[in-house]
C-alpha cells in the first residue's frame, strides 16, 4: 500500500474554505498524484480539506470518504494551551513547551512524552489527544489490512493491500497522525517538521515475513507548486 497524506491548500480559517490560490494548489496536486492512480480518496470533514480533495475526485471520478476524526478542530482542542496572557497556542508553538520537547528527558520518554514533569499541567489533555488519535489511526489501518503492534513498533499484515490511498487533512493534525502511524514521538516530529499547503507526504507499506514497518518516502513535497508555476511562498513566508 502507498499512502499519500496531503495537507489542504491555502485557506481562510474563518470562514473555513480555500482561497483562490488554495484552489489552484488543489488542482495542481490533483494532477500530480492522479498520474499514479489513486484507489481511494479520504478527507477530513473540514471544508478546506474537502475542497482540496475535490479536484482529485473529479479527475478520477471517485467518491471522497470524509473522516471526522481527522478534523483539525479536535487536535487543536486537545493540544492547544493558554499562556499567561490568555493567548491560545498549539503546544508545539508555545516556547516553554518547545523547550521541554527539545530536551533529552522528553526524548527518553518516547511515546509517553506527556509524562514529563514540566508538562503536568497539560498531561491529561495531551494523553487523551494521543490515545484518541492512536485508537482511530489503528482502527483505520486495520480496515486497510494492517494490525498495529505498538509495543513492537510494526504492523502485522492481515491482508495484502496493493492500493494507493490519498488522505487530505491538516498540518496540526498531521503531526499527531504521523507520530501515531510511524511510531515517532510527537515532540520530535512536531518540533522538527512542518507541512506546506498541499505538501505531499508519501508512506510506503511493504510486507516482509508477514509484517510491515512503514517507510516515509517524501515529506511535504511541493513539486507540483513549481511545475504549475504557482507562488512558492512557504506558508506565507518567503524563502530564497
Amino acid at each position: 500500500m502507498i499512502l499519500y497524506y496531503v495537507r489542504h491548500g491555502d485557506p481562510t480559517y474563518v470562514p473555513d474554505e480555500l482561497t483562490p490560490l488554495g484552489h489552484r494548489q488543489a488542482e495542481a496536486v490533483a494532477r500530480r498524484i492522479a498520474r499514479h492512480g489513486i484507489d481511494r480518496i479520504y478527507s477530513s470533514t473540514s471544508v478546506r480539506a474537502y475542497e482540496t480533495a475535490q479536484p482529485l475526485g473529479e479527475i478520477l471520478k471517485k467518491e471522497i470518504t470524509q473522516m471526522d476524526w481527522c478534523n483539525e478542530k479536535y487536535a487543536y482542542n486537545d493540544t492547544a494551551v493558554f499562556d499567561e496572557n490568555g493567548k491560545k497556542w498549539w503546544a508545539m508553538d508555545y516556547m516553554p513547551i518547545r523547550r521541554v520537547f527539545a530536551g533529552e528527558k522528553c526524548r527518553r520518554l518516547g511515546s509517553e512524552w506527556y509524562e514529563h514533569p514540566e508538562l503536568s499541567p497539560w498531561r491529561d489533555q495531551f494523553k487523551a489527544a494521543m490515545e484518541r488519535v492512536n485508537r482511530e489511526t489503528d482502527a483505520w489501518m486495520r480496515e486497510l489490512g494492517y494490525e498495529h503492534d505498538r509495543e513492537a513498533g510494526l504492523y502485522h499484515v492481515v491482508r495484502d493491500n496493493p492500493e494507493r490511498i490519498a488522505l487530505f487533512a491538516h498540518a496540526g493534525f498531521g503531526r499527531i497522525f504521523l507520530s501515531s502511524l510511524l511510531d515517532i514521538s510527537y515532540p520530535e516530529i512536531s518540533l522538527h517538521t512542518d507541512m506546506g499547503h498541499t505538501g505531499v507526504t508519501v508512506i510506503e507499506f511493504i510486507e516482509r515475513e508477514g509484517v510491515c514497518m512503514p517507510r516515509m518516502l517524501t515529506y511535504s513535497n511541493d513539486a507540483h507548486i513549481y511545475e504549475d508555476n504557482l507562488p512558492t511562498h512557504y506558508n506565507h513566508r518567503v524563502f530564497i
